[in-house]
């Protein structure tokens, strides 16, 4: 199948930095809102059948322009959510984000005992993650999953067959960036593009 993996459009919390993971989140900035308007059309060769986005309100909201289009409901799915930041939740200095990425990508390399402070391991994060894209993988043949920033880039560095750890941890995901893979959890993932960067097939 074609995975296709949107990040939210810009929210309150982006602007100003903040680790925000709780339920049910922000909604979008205008800006945000905007950005989540044009996803029809950045997708519209493209042969969309189903549509999942995450409990938080910010990935429904910019999921619902592409539903409206293609007149598709928007399946929250429970195991998107954000990767909680426990006691670092609300935090925006930069002691704070950088032991909440250094967490997230040492999951992605592997270490997934590494356990974010007050909140849940690697372990718990792919329990939950793995089973709804496969769950997504099971109704679909080409889906467009919303979700979250880190959390895409955890979730690919870790399970795209052609990309090293390092690629997602130095190559950042804008708001409603989009990152394209086929493959199923069956046979394994490939990493196609990366925010509408075409990527080599073998980067391992």
């Amino acid at each position: 199948m074609r995975l296709f993996l949107i990040r939210h459009g810009q929210t309150p919390a982006n602007v100003l930095g903040q680790l925000d993971t709780a339920h049910p989140g922000p909604g979008l900035t205008e800006l945000g809102a905007r950005q989540a308007a044009v996803i029809p059309d950045v997708l519209r060769e493209e042969p969309i059948d189903a549509i999942f986005a995450s409990t938080l309100q910010r990935t429904q909201l910019t999921a619902k322009p592409l539903a409206t289009d293609r007149r598709l409901e928007v399946r929250v799915a429970d195991g998107l959510h954000e990767i909680e930041a426990g006691a670092l939740e609300g935090l925006s200095d930069r002691a704070s984000v950088r032991t909440y990425m250094e967490t997230v990508f040492a999951w992605g390399a592997g270490n997934l005992d590494a356990r974010m402070p007050g909140a849940l391991d690697g372990h718990a994060f792919f329990a939950r993650f793995d089973a709804d894209i496969a769950s997504a993988a099971s109704d679909a043949r080409t889906a467009a999953v919303f979700f979250h920033g880190a959390a895409i880039r955890v979730w690919t560095a870790a399970r795209a067959q052609n990309m090293p750890p390092m690629f997602a941890g130095t190559n950042d995901l804008v708001n409603t960036g989009v990152v394209e893979l086929t493959g199923s959890p069956q046979a394994g993932w490939t990493l196609v593009a990366w925010a509408g960067r075409q990527v080599d097939p073998i980067l391992r």
